[in-house]
């Protein structure tokens, strides 16, 4: 077997270099909170949350691999509803059997599984004492005609509870029509959730036709996807879930909103791991976990991509990766091997905080 660093490297191919020596010069890793096994004594223990909740999150950060280390692996399996079935567990259709999303989670030592209300529901007598359930209880349904995208309720948060979920998990499209509405529930819905003992997780996506402009997908801009982030942590979302930055200048292609020059001259760079700093930076500097997503399942390519993913975010100071499409979409070995390459990052002390 090869050493693990040098794996890592063969993986990161060409970028390996820039990934893993790079020094972030925009916002410092002094001026925030790195992960680390006394994260939540660190942070939450000061906050509103109650005893409850931090036994809820000590339980996410305490389980699989990656357990007190300040990081998460996390497995999420939502795509049934938010693509389709079909469109989801056709490359493998054991997943179509609820408990084998399970199964996976547990057996790639993830720390939770995230999946929709009805998967977890299915099997909670058996695995809720297993391993830590995240209950998604918004969704976006791909199947009325013509498609639309609104994020709406599909649990309720005493189920989640009753369950024995340890967290409930959401969407909000912010930038949307809908995303008033949506803040609103969802802040309730957590508001809920920490009331009952549960942490709680927020996908933070931007959506909205005009984010796209001559051509190109502003999405993922740093600075609008950071101030999902930033709408995010002031619902007090516990952990924060966003795409990871491939670009920045959302505000300033789109004319819109409001920015500042200084975002893209001193607090950014063209970097990937920059833009992951400043996504940080928007979740209180760090006080909030950030974790980014692991994309699409394009077939070969899926390890190398994840690998530079969890590089990534662990230099730029996130504390994780969700990765359900890339897990799921291929032989369970091969997808717990992908899941376990990702924690080995987060694992090795010589790839720091950058």
């Amino acid at each position: 077997k090869k050493p693990l660093m040098s794996k890592i490297t063969d993986l990161l191919g060409a970028q390996a270099d820039s990934l893993l020596n790079h020094t972030c010069k925009t916002i410092s890793k002094d001026s925030i909170v790195t992960p680390n096994s006394n994260f939540i004594d660190q942070t939450f223990v000061y906050s509103n949350r109650n005893p409850q909740v931090l036994r809820s999150l000590a339980q996410l950060y305490g389980n699989g691999r990656l357990a007190n280390t300040g990081y998460m692996s996390i497995l999420p399996v939502d795509q049934g509803i938010e693509h389709s079935a079909g469109a989801s567990f056709a490359p493998n259709p054991i997943y179509f059997d609820s408990e084998n999303i399970v199964k996976l989670a547990i057996e790639g030592g993830c720390n939770a599984v995230a999946s929709t209300y009805g998967v977890l529901g299915s099997v909670a007598r058996k695995y809720a004492h297993k391993i830590p359930f995240i209950v998604k209880i918004n969704h976006n349904e791909f199947i009325s005609y013509p498609n639309k995208f609104d994020q709406i309720m599909f649990g309720t948060v005493e189920d989640a509870y009753n369950m024995g979920a340890v967290a409930v998990g959401a969407t909000i499209y912010f930038g949307s029509p809908e995303s008033g509405r949506q803040i609103v529930e969802v802040a309730q819905a957590f508001e809920r959730a920490h009331q009952l003992g549960m942490a709680t997780i927020l996908w933070c996506y931007t959506r909205n036709n005009a984010f796209k402009k001559d051509g190109v997908d502003y999405h993922t801009a740093a600075d609008l996807s950071s101030q999902a982030n930033h709408l995010g942590v002031t619902i007090q979302a516990d952990i924060i879930k966003q795409k990871m930055s491939d670009k920045n200048g959302g505000y300033t292609a789109l004319n819109y909103g409001k920015t500042h020059p200084k975002v893209y001259s001193e607090l950014t760079t063209d970097h990937p791991i920059d833009l992951c700093r400043y996504q940080v930076a928007n979740c209180y500097m760090g006080k909030v976990g950030l974790i980014n997503s692991g994309g699409e399942s394009k077939g070969a390519s899926d390890l190398a991509e994840a690998v530079t993913t969890a590089v990534i975010n662990k230099r730029g100071g996130g504390q994780g990766l969700i990765s359900g499409r890339k897990a799921f979409q291929k032989p369970m070995k091969e997808g717990v091997e992908l899941l376990n390459t990702i924690q080995d990052v987060y694992l090795d002390k010589t790839i720091t905080v950058a």
